[in-house]
Order: C-alpha cells, then structure tokens, then sequence
C-alpha cells in the first residue's frame, strides 16, 4: 500500500486566479502603511454636495467647526457637573 502523495493537489486548493489578473510587477506592503492608518467612510447627503464636492471641503468645514463644538461641549459639561 502507497501513502499518498501529500502535495498533490486538492480539488479546494486549486488555482482560481483568472489569467487576465497580472500581479507580476506588485509591489508587497505599498499601501499597508495608509491602510494602518484608518479610513472612516462617510455618507455625504445628495443636498449637501454641491457644498462639500469633496472630502477637501469636508474636512475644512469640520476643522473651522470643531473649536466651536469643543467649546460648547466644555461649557455644557461644565454646567451639568455644578
């Protein structure tokens, strides 16, 4: 009686990449480092969009609002521990 040959070829295992998928020229890890740095998605509503076309704009907008928001914050905190 034969074992049978370990690296043959299970029908699970089989190669399904599609030839038209070239990874010859990848590079690995390129992007790891800004995928370790997070994303956070957010849906912008229909209305809105032609004043935050982008997230350019977006982030403007939320960086001259959250000294503000801070601050409210604060004060309401403030007078809710008093």
């Amino acid at each position: 009686m034969r074992k049978k040959d370990s690296h043959a070829e299970r029908p699970d295992e089989r190669d399904t990449m599609r030839p038209e998928y070239d990874f010859s020229g990848a590079v690995r890890g390129v992007t790891a480092a800004r995928y370790a740095e997070g994303t956070n998605i957010v849906v912008v509503a229909g209305d809105v969009l032609d004043v935050f076309p982008d997230s350019a704009s977006v982030n403007e907008a939320l960086r001259a609002l959250a000294p503000l928001i801070r601050h409210r914050h604060r004060a309401v905190t403030r007078t809710k521990s008093d």
